[in-house]
C-alpha cells in the first residue's frame, strides 16, 4: 500500500486519538500540509469552525461516512497539523459558513 494511501487511513482512523496522545504524554506524529495535501480527499474551508479557530492557521475538510473531520495547519514552517475536530455531517452547514 502506497506511504499517502497509509497516511491518510491513518489521519481518518487515529484522527479522534491525536489530542488523547498528547496529552498521555506521547508525541503525535507530524503531519505537514504538504503531506496531507497529497494523501487526503479534501475541501478548503474559508474559515476555521469557532472551535478550531486560531491565529495564522487555516483549514480543510474530509468528509468520511457520517462525519466532516476538521483539520487545521499553521502557515508557519512547513504548515504542520496543529488540530483536529469532527463534526456530524448534519451539521456541516455551520461550518461552512
Amino acid at each position: 500500500m502506497p506511504l499517502t494511501r497509509q497516511i491518510a487511513i491513518a489521519l481518518v482512523a487515529a484522527g479522534p486519538l491525536l489530542p488523547v496522545a498528547a496529552s498521555a504524554g506521547q508525541t503525535p506524529a507530524h503531519l505537514s500540509y504538504e503531506q496531507f495535501e497529497a494523501a487526503v480527499p479534501h475541501i478548503d474551508l474559508d474559515n476555521c469552525p469557532d472551535s478550531l479557530a486560531q491565529e495564522n492557521t487555516f483549514c480543510r475538510a474530509s468528509i468520511l461516512h457520517e462525519q466532516v473531520h476538521v483539520f487545521v495547519f499553521s502557515y508557519d514552517g512547513d504548515s504542520p497539523m496543529v488540530g483536529f475536530g469532527s463534526f456530524e455531517a448534519d451539521g456541516i452547514a455551520a461550518l461552512l459558513n
